[in-house]
């Protein structure tokens, strides 16, 4: 039997854009079409609160008041998903879901693709234009099957569910996203994620496209700007 080849280019997609511009519906079409692996910050830091020791406790009251919890934690975390990847044979490639977060996540990420040896089919896609009264609009009205963990925005046919459309599962609220807590992060959006999309874009490395359409279109945009 032959033996799995592995991927020297995986596809490494980055999705920056400020809280609410669907970046989390764009990496599940991502992850589906390519059968790509996911790293979503959000994801993640929710799991490893749900472990009651002093790291999930704080993680828990960080994320539950809005605020950004410190690099060092959420790069262990990334660090252990990105071993595993690296260990499988058919790896595709990844997409990084709402990561880097500030400028200093940004340049280790820069390091990590580099040891790795993921820099050579790397995009970084920015959604935006998307107005800061729609987002908190979209924030306070968005759920999360409580089964699978996606979110479901709402938006379009999605916001007649009532349960949800993959597993069945009990559709509930984030504990962040109330009207403080979006404003809490929209804050820290600004003053420190603005400069990690910054550095890409000096590097001529943004793409940019235009988050306040369907998902459908912005999805096709997406498939457009990384050649697929």
């Amino acid at each position: 039997m032959a033996k799995n080849k592995i991927n020297k280019h995986p596809l490494i997609v980055i999705l920056v854009g400020p809280p609410g511009s669907g970046k989390g519906t764009q990496a599940d079409l991502l992850r589906k079409k390519f059968k790509l692996e996911l790293i979503g910050s959000g994801d993640l830091l929710r799991a490893r609160k749900k472990i009651k020791d002093f790291t999930g406790k704080k993680i828990a009251q960080t994320i539950d008041g809005g605020k950004r919890v410190p690099t060092p934690i959420i790069f262990n975390l990334w660090m252990e998903k990105m071993e595993s990847f690296a260990q499988k044979p058919n790896f595709r490639g990844l997409i990084m879901d709402g990561s880097p977060r500030t400028k200093m996540e940004a340049d280790m990420l820069e390091l990590v693709l580099d040891w790795y040896g993921w820099q050579s089919n790397k995009k970084v896609i920015f959604l935006d234009d998307i107005a800061p009264k729609k987002l908190i609009w979209r924030l306070t009205r968005r759920r999360v099957c409580s089964g699978c963990n996606r979110n479901i925005p709402y938006l379009g046919a999605m916001k007649d569910l009532k349960a949800c459309d993959r597993c069945g599962g009990k559709l509930v609220t984030r504990a962040d996203d109330n009207p403080q807590g979006v404003k809490e992060r929209l804050g820290w959006y600004k003053r420190d994620v603005m400069p990690a999309i910054d550095f890409y874009r000096r590097k001529k490395e943004l793409i940019e496209i235009d988050g306040d359409q369907p998902i459908e279109k912005v999805f096709s945009d997406i498939l457009k700007a990384i050649g697929k």
